[in-house]
């Protein structure tokens, strides 16, 4: 990873592994211009809400997307929700499916459940082809970024590995996507109910010596191309 500037709470770096990038501690940051910026012509952006899946209200699931469908909107994109386990076993339809977008905004929750639905809907391998994609963004905030890590090892610290809902596999995977070349570390040292056992997680990536990079919320990871 290579560090090319700061602008306020965005940070630009240059992976050399991926498409365009815009990672959020939360919600959209502080600046959320910079990713209406990024996004070409094709301002239709599909939400991913499948960290969500482990939760049993599902009004209040609802009600999440919802507020990240309206924050969307409000920067002039057209926003569609896609569901992963609608594709589950169902690859090729996904793929046509997001052959759609010019935004892939993944929203956070719990980063194991999204990571097994990144695998059953094929979402994973579409991505993973996508890396020379220059008309594409991948963006989103906590476990939408941290998913692209090369483990998710620490993060059962914060997010419960083992719970998931009808449907999915009950295997925890580990491997993160390994599309960004350190550990995304949302929420530190925020005004945020995870951040106390982010600074858990630290201690443990110190501990083993891993790369991470700590983002607090507001700030934003961004690679351009």
């Amino acid at each position: 990873m290579f560090i090319l500037g700061c602008s306020s709470n965005i940070q630009y770096v240059k992976i050399n592994r991926f498409m365009k990038l815009y990672l959020s501690s939360y919600r959209l940051g502080d600046d959320p211009q910079v990713l209406v910026d990024m996004v070409g012509k094709n301002k239709r952006a599909a939400v991913i809400p499948n960290a969500l899946d482990n939760i049993e209200d599902k009004e209040l699931i609802r009600e999440k997307i919802r507020a990240n469908m309206d924050e969307l909107i409000n920067l002039g994109f057209n926003p569609e929700v896609v569901d992963l386990k609608k594709y589950f076993g169902k690859h090729n339809e996904l793929f046509g499916k997001m052959s759609e977008f010019g935004l892939i905004w993944v929203r956070g929750g719990n980063t194991f459940i999204l990571r097994r639905a990144y695998k059953q809907s094929g979402f994973d391998k579409w991505l993973l082809s996508q890396k020379n994609n220059k008309e594409l963004v991948y963006g989103g905030y906590s476990a939408g970024c941290c998913i692209l890590s090369p483990t998710l090892k620490g993060l059962e610290i914060v997010d419960e590995p083992n719970i998931v809902s009808k449907g999915y596999s009950t295997d925890v995977i580990w491997d993160g996507l390994d599309l960004i070349d350190f550990i995304f570390v949302p929420h530190y040292k925020s005004d945020h109910p995870e951040s106390v056992k982010v600074d858990e997680t630290i201690r443990y990536y110190k501990k083993k010596g891993m790369i991470y990079k700590t983002v607090r919320d507001g700030e934003v990871i961004v690679q351009e191309i």
